[in-house]
Formats: C-alpha cells, structure tokens, sequence
C-alpha cells in the first residue's frame, strides 16, 4: 500500500498513519493485534497468543540469535540495495530487526510505542553488518538481562502503543513475530544474492506464531 497511490490517499482520508490498517467504510483498526482485528470482524474466535511470555522470550532471543548470525553473510557493498516492493534498503532493514527488540524494551520499561521510534532509521555509524551485528548482540544481551530480572513473569501488565494499550503478553508475541518475519526476509535477500544463509530459522521456530503468509508485502 505504501507504493500504491490509491492506497496510500485511502491511508490519508482514514487519517491512519502507518500499515497494516484493516478499514470497513470510515472505521479502521491497526491489524498490528489479531485481537483488535477479530473484534473489528466480529468473528467468534479466541486471539490470545498461542505461547506463554517465556517461550516468547524464548523464541525471540531464538531470532535475535539468527539475525546475528546471517546478518553479517551479506557483503556491505550490498546494503545499500532495497528490498523487494519497498523503499527500504538492506541496511536499514538490518537495523530494523534489532531496533524492533529493542523498541520492546523500552515500552516494557514505561515508554509508549510511537510509530516513528520503531521505525527510526539506522545511525550513520552503522555502515557495516558488523557494526549491525554489534548493535544487534547489545539488544540481545539486555533483552536476556530484563527477563533474568523480572520478578512478575505473567505479561499481564498493560503497555501503551500507537495502536492502543496492549498487555504485554500480546505485544511480546507481536515483537517475537516481527522478528521472525524480518528473518525470513534476510534468508530469502541472502538466497537472492547466491549466498546460503548458515543456520536459517525453520518450521518448529516459527510454530504457534501469527506469522504473516507471504515473506514480502504484496
């Protein structure tokens, strides 16, 4: 929607700021929280996360690892070439991966999500995939450190986004699978560069998540 003219001017008549935007006439709702999108449908369905906090954590440390990992496969004369349907270069998605984990940890710490934080664009320091993969690892650490030092491990406490006050259960699961997606994407920019991503995530990493169908915005 971002690249079609239609809908971006259907974007700007509903006054929503950012996708994905589920709209029915004048009302929309941000599909960021299936729960919201399940309302908004009136299905008679159950939206609740699949996984509890700590496989959560689990799983999104799991993701945050491979990003490590695969990150630094690709060749830093490659970064500045943007990804498919997007206006967004591999660098910047690269850096994406980690400031979406580390978005987390700051609105688990009492800041509210705003749309432009998540999407901040890299530093210019960030010029290699070893600088990215030096951020990536200090996200990494701390996201391990806070869930060592959290005494209330439910996700029952309510975190305030741009879409809305979510439980933190809901947004941890939203932040792990928004990880994961960025994965799959880096896989697949690896594989249509000729390189073999070295220990790519696979079915069982992506098991009980909403994950989204296609690997790239249509």
């Amino acid at each position: 929607m971002l690249e079609d003219a239609a809908g971006l001017a259907e974007l700007r008549r509903l006054g929503a700021r950012s996708v994905p935007v589920l709209s029915r006439g004048d009302e929309y709702v941000f599909a960021q929280n299936i729960a919201h999108v399940v309302k908004f449908l009136g299905l008679d369905q159950k939206a609740a996360p699949v996984l509890s906090p700590a496989q959560l954590v689990q799983r999104l440390q799991r993701f945050l690892d491979v990003a490590l990992h695969i990150i630094p496969q690709m060749p830093d004369d490659r970064l500045d070439t943007e990804v498919p349907n997007r206006p967004r270069s591999y660098r910047v998605l690269g850096h994406h991966m980690f400031r979406v984990g580390e978005t987390f940890l700051e609105v688990a710490g009492g800041d509210a999500l705003t749309y432009e934080n998540l999407t901040a664009r890299p530093p210019d320091a960030l010029r290699t995939t070893a600088d990215i993969a030096a951020y990536g690892a200090n996200v990494r650490a701390r996201l391990a450190a806070w869930w060592d030092a959290k005494a209330d491990k439910s996700g029952k406490e309510t975190v305030q986004t741009y879409y809305g006050p979510q439980p933190l259960h809901e947004y941890l699961e939203r932040t792990t699978w928004h990880v994961g997606q960025h994965t799959r994407q880096w896989v697949m920019l690896l594989e249509m560069n000729g390189i073999a991503p070295d220990g790519p995530p696979g079915p069982a990493d992506f098991a009980d998540l909403p994950m989204p169908k296609q690997v790239w915005d249509g």
